[in-house]
């Protein structure tokens, strides 16, 4: 966690400076993004330490390990869960008017 100074500044953590290339004198660009905030960097890329051949040869191995994987069954329409849709979102489309 970092702390905001008196002066506005903030310390970035070493491991995310060294994982995005972050460096003194980076241009940094704060982006605000609903509740949070998003910084990124100009051409940061993450540093992985692995060659481009490794890692993608890793997604690949990744990608047929979820391949294996069974998609799961489709969930029964309104019965069996002891709601339907309509009955979750009455509430809401009374609320604001809309007709059922």
């Amino acid at each position: 966690m970092s702390k905001v100074t008196s002066k506005l500044q903030v310390t970035i953590p070493k491991a995310i400076a060294q994982a995005y290339d972050i460096r003194p004198g980076s241009e940094l660009r704060w982006v605000a993004a609903g509740d949070a905030i998003r910084v990124e960097s100009e051409g940061a890329r993450v540093c992985s330490g692995l060659p481009v051949e490794k890692r993608l040869a890793l997604f690949v191995r990744m990608m047929k390990r979820i391949d294996r994987f069974s998609a799961p069954p489709p969930a029964p329409r309104g019965e069996g869960r002891g709601w339907t849709r309509e009955e979750l979102y009455a509430e809401r489309l009374e609320r604001y008017g809309r007709p059922r």
